[in-house]
């Protein structure tokens, strides 16, 4: 249980704990002295992660208490009780928070697309893509069956670059249908040679889901296309 693993962090930093609430200053001459900070410094992470907040002075206490072998002041069902309430009141926040952050990330798509589509240049499909083509290819086109090579780089609406395989000096290799279904799509209408930059919606990239910690949730993506080749 949660519970239990929560209990043994507090129970393995319980030196450093103490002295933090008992002084600001705190030695650390010698190896235990590191080492309990150290993990009074992992148990400071995992509460600050579970918990909005946590009162120093009392978690030390309850340290004490435990490693004393006194009763503890809140009886043990009561205690998983508050525990239980808190981590779900922080989800609950957390989740409410990741929603509203969809829901901007969103409008500022749709917003961004239905601007983006009165430029010069811009084509837009059924399925809601747009794209603008830098370079037209005079190849052949990739069926859905088709592994490509390709050089990309993918931004997000603020400019944020989250994959470039330019920066790894080396075009990526796969199937067709083993991406996002906006590329799915696009690919299947480039020729080899071609260059275009894409305006995915969320619908066809990484959805609500996002795929973190890169790319938030319902984020409209914008990516250079280069087909190199198609192998087969």
């Amino acid at each position: 249980m949660k519970f239990k693993m929560l209990a043994a962090g507090i129970l393995l930093a319980s030196t450093s704990v103490v002295a933090i609430a008992e002084s600001k200053a705190v030695e650390l001459k010698d190896e235990k002295q590191k080492l309990s900070y150290g993990l009074g410094v992992i148990l400071g992470e995992r509460l600050k992660a579970d918990f909005d907040s946590v009162d120093v002075k009392a978690l030390a206490k309850g340290v004490e208490d435990s490693i004393q072998g006194k009763e503890p002041a809140i009886p043990q069902k009561e205690l998983m009780a508050l525990i239980q309430k808190a981590q779900q009141e922080k989800a609950q926040a957390a989740q409410k928070e990741y929603a509203a952050k969809a829901e901007t990330n969103r409008k500022r798509g749709d917003d961004f697309l239905k601007e983006n589509a009165k430029k010069n240049g811009i084509k837009s499909t059924e399925s809601g893509l747009q794209y603008k083509v830098l370079t037209a290819g005079k190849g052949e086109k990739p069926k859905a069956e088709s592994t490509v090579v390709v050089h990309y780089e993918g931004r997000t609406l603020d400019g944020s670059i989250f994959d470039s395989s330019y920066e790894r000096k080396e075009p990526a290799s796969f199937g067709v249908k083993q991406v996002i279904p906006g590329w799915t799509e696009a690919l299947q209408l480039m020729g080899k040679g071609s260059k275009w930059e894409l305006y995915i919606p969320s619908k066809l990239a990484y959805g609500p889901g996002g795929f973190p910690p890169k790319i938030g949730p319902n984020e409209l993506l914008v990516f250079k296309v280069e087909l190199v080749d198609i192998k087969k």
